[in-house]
């Protein structure tokens, strides 16, 4: 049996298949078939090539990449009290006739300017054909952008008037805190400092740099992404970040009218430059 449209069938059926597509088109040569055949091994092979690479390098550097998170949670608690913070009176003398909304507004947009310029740095770094730098480069982004984000959480509790009791150190433990968790800090509940810097938090806080690392990585793949993403991509983590905390903090605002007195924030011996690479990774 024939079907002009299906071709012939041995069984008297029409077949359901086109009448070339059990065989090579008509203008296609052997040599012509042979060559495209070739081209798709080779193509598997690569991309199977490829796959058995990265998983042979993260099978080996697991247990550096371990280590190495476990350095940047370390050097992370270390700088947190090396961030200067301006306190509600200084902020409110830097941006006179603002509301707290409004304050609040320009400091998530000043911290996401930082972090973006931070990203675009390394970005652009990562455009350059030294693939050992690259590690160097993700840790110095990753620590850079959490000093832009935790001098953000600081001052966005001295504008909704829930600065954190304690000193200097138990404070900046308080925000590091916050950062980690994504929320903001409870004043009517503190934590004690040894409980903050307690296995729990270290974990949140590794745990926090791991989710860093993974949303980053792609900035520091070279003529894919590069610095414009590296920047928006960062822009868009601190001001969701921002989001997060300021809905926290809202619900427990105190108004500026009704604030005690508080005293001046201490000024750090040794200021953290932030908005840049960290001198101790580089910048």
């Amino acid at each position: 049996m024939r079907d002009d449209e299906r071709g012939s069938s041995t069984t008297g059926a029409a077949s359901l298949e086109p009448a070339n597509a059990l065989e090579a088109a008509p203008d296609e040569t052997a040599a012509d078939k042979a060559s495209r055949t070739t081209r798709t091994d080779g193509s598997r092979s690569r991309v199977a090539a490829v796959a058995d690479g990265m998983r042979e390098g993260v099978r080996k550097g697991g247990r550096a990449g371990k280590a190495g998170i476990g350095y940047l949670a370390d050097r992370l608690i270390e700088n947190a009290p090396r961030i200067p913070v301006r306190d509600l009176a200084t902020l409110r003398k830097q941006f006179p006739g603002l509301g707290p909304e409004q304050l609040a507004d320009k400091l998530v947009s000043g911290a996401a300017n930082a972090s973006s310029t931070v990203g675009a740095g390394v970005g652009a770094a990562a455009m350059m054909p030294v693939p050992p730098a690259m590690p160097a480069e993700l840790a110095a982004e990753i620590t850079g952008v959490a000093a832009v984000e935790l001098k953000l959480i600081a001052e966005l509790h001295e504008v909704y008037g829930q600065r954190p009791d304690g000193n200097l150190k138990q404070r900046s433990t308080a925000y590091l805190t916050s950062w980690t968790q994504e929320r903001g800090v409870d004043v009517a509940k503190p934590t004690t400092l040894n409980a903050a810097l307690g296995g729990q938090m270290k974990r949140e806080l590794r745990q926090q740099i791991m989710k860093r690392m993974v949303r980053n990585l792609p900035n520091l793949m070279p003529f894919m992404v590069g610095a414009a993403v590296g920047a928006v991509m960062n822009r868009r983590d601190t001001k969701k970040l921002a989001a997060k905390i300021r809905e926290d903090l809202r619900k427990r605002q105190v108004p500026w009218d009704a604030l005690p007195e508080l005293p001046p924030l201490e000024t750090p011996d040794d200021p953290l430059r932030v908005g840049g690479r960290p001198k101790e990774l580089g910048g």
